[in-house]
């Protein structure tokens, strides 16, 4: 049977009744693209990681930095400082917590302090990185993105976008293998609204099924993005629940195994509806 490990969590992959995980989104920002950032506010992102833990996450992610496009970078101490308090208190909730960030400090800090997963849109790139992953047992996200959060939607472009990025993240998994990173612990995100045009992101959408034969679990993450707001005309990321929910049943069925979403509840029954569809009652 095929595990995913992250810390002292393990997730089997291959049963036949698998059901796809869903990680909440815990955004400790006060800029965040989506409206549900709290900024400092500790007892409303404890409030929010509950409400996420009610309706059924199987995962927790915390993130202390804004990726939105445009977005400025945060000093590695205000990230500890948002993040650590909510970290200590969820840690023991019996989820694996995950947390989003590129600084290799960071990452050592929140490992120390539980952390079962990181989440890096760098995909471990930052010098460093990987050497703090692999002296650890925690599970890793690889994300795929062009540039950086400040100008990555300048001007994105690729010659063919599907196969540059599966390449792209298929390279990032050697590397970890060979820093000692084992492939159960690795989940490879093709990184949707990472710089990519509208247009990119429904082509990645459309193939996520080529990404399976990179043999690590995909995540995806396509809540409240922009690509679903140029498709719908809703300008407000709260408003884009619906189209948030058609998208995670949509890369669940092309192959994801992990959704990132920022409706929890919402979420889960429209993916309780697709598993009875397929069987998986």
């Amino acid at each position: 049977m095929t595990f995913l490990h992250c810390g002292p969590f393990r997730f089997p992959l291959d049963r036949p009744d698998f059901r796809p995980l869903v990680m909440g989104i815990v955004n400790l920002t006060s800029d965040s693209f989506s409206g549900d950032g709290v900024g400092d506010d500790v007892a409303a992102a404890l409030n929010h990681a509950e409400v996420c833990r009610a309706a059924g996450a199987d995962f927790l992610d915390l993130g202390a930095e804004s990726s939105r496009p445009g977005a400025p970078s945060v000093p590695a101490e205000i990230e500890l400082a948002r993040l650590l308090p909510i970290l200590r208190a969820v840690r023991d909730w019996g989820l694996p917590v995950s947390v989003d960030t590129t600084k290799p400090e960071v990452m050592r800090a929140v490992i120390d302090a539980g952390a079962a997963m990181i989440n890096d849109i760098a995909a471990l790139r930052v010098p460093g990185a990987l050497e703090v992953v692999a002296a650890s047992d925690v599970g890793v996200c690889l994300m795929h993105m062009q540039g950086e959060p400040g100008t990555m939607q300048a001007n994105p472009q690729y010659a063919d976008v599907v196969q540059e990025v599966h390449d792209f993240l298929a390279g990032r998994v050697a590397a970890c293998e060979q820093a000692g990173i084992a492939r159960a612990r690795l989940l490879i995100d093709p990184g949707f609204g990472f710089g990519k045009t509208v247009e990119h992101n429904y082509l990645l959408l459309r193939e996520l099924q080529r990404f399976g034969d990179i043999r690590v679990p995909v995540l995806a993450g396509l809540s409240r993005k922009s690509m679903l707001g140029a498709v719908t005309g809703r300008e407000n990321g709260v408003a884009r629940v619906y189209g948030s929910v058609a998208a995670a049943v949509l890369v669940v069925e092309r192959g994801a195994q992990i959704v990132r979403v920022h409706d929890v509840a919402a979420t889960k029954d429209a993916l309780a509806v697709l598993a009875a569809m397929q069987g998986k009652v």
